[in-house]
């Protein structure tokens, strides 16, 4: 055996020792290390991973988007999804991520019939290949529940089978008081099986049932569907639901320490398959809980910046910076190796929990009547005391932005740009849905059609429908995505925004919000402020480290700043990106 791979074999066994040291098992962790190597195709050679390498760079961007955001008569989704990329974003974006692209029973996707297959109604695996050929391709793996729906779960109804051991089982009468999960449904799903009563557990809905990861058959059956995804070209895994992945009764059941050391072991037999490949975790849960899963630069590659999207919709809607400038100057710098996913809109609503302790609960209850006014909908959970909290905000971030916390104003477009700018520019790689480069609106009629309040900002395009759309001029959808894609095209030439180069929040008062992005080679500053107001406010450049023997500009506007004690006025919700390089 080669010593990269005995090194491997060793490492693996480490960390399933650590999984399960308190679960009884039939093989030892040795053998277990060695089947997860052969399924990975590990046994005869391994890739080993310099820590604290960055993977990534300024011109990484990630479109979010369903297979079938945009659909065409006779023609498979997913194929005009490519024809959409190659198209209208082509040298822009470089990067996808396809929610789930699976059969499925409900979740709009997150509800996995069947792993090992592309949904018909899609396209095929050939599809999904063509992308990631052309584009970085990222993947959910919906690793913590499955469809109540799937073949595994017919297996452990039936009793016999694969899959038959393969769910996470309690009892009513366990201690479940302290458990935290994001919905309202019972947690125990009653069963009859082939082997008697069973109490399925199920942290989302009843036909989402959780898996039981103290059978290491379970990580077995997932490492084999990790090497199908990087053998099609999956770059990039998304961890959904992670934080809820390890129980035991008595306990929170989220965030364990078993949690934690599995996604060790995933990322260990991911960068040892396939170096260039990354794991982000989808943890939406209280920012410091959140920061948790990058371990010491050896767990997630990535992490959701789950407190951004309130925060910023706050400030945008108040016309104070405060709160997202407090939380700015607390968040560590990622270390190398790591990075930020920056987002403000996905398939998913603006979470709530991410705000916690960040923003008061007279912030979050005017948050969410603002939000109520402008036609969103609000998810409800359960709080530890068994209160209805609002969990999550489900609004097109487009519609989102149509005025304050004073009502609708004449800023919509301004202000949704300047959320951009601002996401655009922060430390991290930045992730844009599909329907904010669209400048999609609420769609009130599938919300009518499905009842599941994410329906709101999960419209289906038509093709053509878009394309009118676009080529109307009186409508604003044209106008975000060329302002949009503009912004882009600035910001994958700046060395200063590459996702792990220096971050300085700037100090301008409550109505600018400013933060200072230095390059690793300490060659480019780029100072980026915004007006997040509804009146025009004046931003002296002595307030900024010009340094008086550069040459400075304005990125955005491309012009040239001559007398460094100048004041800029800055209208309603402009963004200025200062740089003392142009590229």
């Amino acid at each position: 055996m080669k010593p990269q791979v005995d090194q491997l074999k060793h490492k693996l066994t480490q960390q399933l020792s650590t999984i399960y040291k308190d679960v009884p098992l039939e093989q030892s962790f040795d053998d277990i290390a060695q089947r997860l190597m052969n399924v990975m195709r590990l046994s005869s050679e391994v890739v080993v991973v310099k820590p604290f390498t960055n993977k990534w760079s300024e011109e990484d961007i990630i479109l979010i988007t369903y297979g079938d955001s945009i659909i065409k008569a006779d023609q498979p989704p997913l194929q005009t999804l490519k024809h959409f990329l190659d198209t209208t974003i082509e040298n822009t974006i470089n990067s996808v991520h396809i929610l789930p692209f699976f059969p499925y029973s409900s979740d709009d996707g997150f509800a996995v019939i069947d792993y090992s297959s592309v949904n018909e109604s899609l396209g095929t695996w050939q599809d999904i290949e063509d992308i990631s050929k052309d584009y970085h391709l990222m993947s959910d793996l919906v690793i913590n529940h499955c469809s109540s729906r799937s073949a595994w779960f017919d297996n452990f109804v039936k009793g016999e089978g694969q899959g038959s051991d393969y769910f996470f089982t309690a009892l009513p009468d366990d201690n479940l008081t302290d458990v935290v999960r994001p919905r309202t449904s019972p947690l125990l799903k009653e069963v009859e099986t082939g082997n008697g009563k069973k109490f399925v557990w199920c942290t989302f809905s009843h036909d989402q049932v959780d898996f039981d990861f103290r059978n290491p058959e379970v990580l077995a059956a997932f490492t084999s569907i990790i090497r199908q995804y990087l053998d099609i070209g999956v770059k990039i895994f998304r961890l959904d639901a992670i934080a809820f992945l390890w129980k035991v009764t008595g306990t929170t059941c989220i965030n364990l320490p078993e949690t934690h050391e599995v996604v060790r072991l995933l990322r260990t037999l991911i960068e040892s398959a396939e170096p260039q490949a990354i794991i982000i975790t989808e943890t939406n849960i209280p920012n410091t809980q959140n920061l948790t899963y990058f371990g010491n630069a050896n767990e997630a590659h990535g992490i959701y910046n789950f407190s951004l999207p309130p925060l910023l919709l706050n400030t945008l809607l108040t016309g104070n910076c405060l709160y997202l400038k407090r939380w700015l100057m607390s968040m560590p710098p990622s270390q190398d190796g790591t990075l930020y996913f920056n987002f403000i809109a996905s398939h998913d609503g603006i979470g709530l929990r991410p705000a916690e302790g960040l923003l008061s609960e007279n912030e979050l209850d005017t948050l969410v009547h603002t939000v109520e006014n402008f036609g969103g909908k609000i998810s409800w959970r359960t709080s530890d005391t068994g209160e209805q909290k609002a969990y999550e905000i489900n609004i097109s971030l487009y519609d989102a932005m149509q005025g304050t916390v004073d009502g609708k104003d004449q800023w919509n477009f301004e202000r949704f740009i300047c959320a951009h700018a601002i996401m655009f520019a922060l430390e991290g790689i930045p992730g844009i849905y599909i329907h904010s480069l669209l400048g999609t609106q609420n769609d009130y009629q599938k919300l009518a059609n499905t009842h599941h309040n994410r329906s709101i900002n999960r419209r289906r395009w038509q093709e053509k429908a878009l394309e009118e759309a676009l080529a109307n001029k009186s409508l604003h959808h044209s106008r975000v995505l060329s302002t949009l894609k503009s912004l882009l095209n600035t910001r994958i030439k700046q060395p200063a925004f590459h996702p792990n180069a220096t971050q300085f929040t700037l100090h301008l008062g409550l109505q600018l919000f400013g933060f200072w992005r230095q390059s690793q080679d300490r060659k480019q500053s780029i100072f980026c402020v915004s007006n997040v107001s509804d009146q025009p406010i004046t931003l002296p450049l002595s307030e900024l480290n010009l340094i008086i023997t550069e040459s400075w500009f304005e990125l955005i506007s491309k012009k040239e700043i001559t007398e460094l004690t100048q004041k800029i006025l800055l209208t309603p919700y402009q963004t200025v990106w200062i740089s003392n390089v142009i590229t």
